[in-house]
């Protein structure tokens, strides 16, 4: 079977530290469009993966987001 890469545990970063893994990924990931287009690459399902992990990141991101304002919310009540 394929060489699986060791998940991120995203819980456990900080916000900014989301954040930038989410930049880096996004560059990343048009870095690798632009070469698909312009030459072959090993592995094309790459690419499926790069949008899912930024997703994800996505996902932390919002999350902690509504943490910050719903908690400070519920702070002023």
């Amino acid at each position: 079977m394929a060489d699986k890469k060791k998940k991120t545990n995203y819980q456990e970063l900080s916000y900014s530290e989301l954040v930038s893994r989410r930049d880096e990924l996004k560059k990343k990931y048009m870095e690798f469009r632009f070469k698909m287009v312009l030459s072959h690459v090993d592995n094309p399902m790459e690419k499926r993966a790069m949008r899912k992990e930024i997703a994800r990141l996505n996902t932390f991101i919002h999350q902690r987001d509504l943490a910050q304002k719903f908690g400070a919310v519920a702070g002023n009540k």
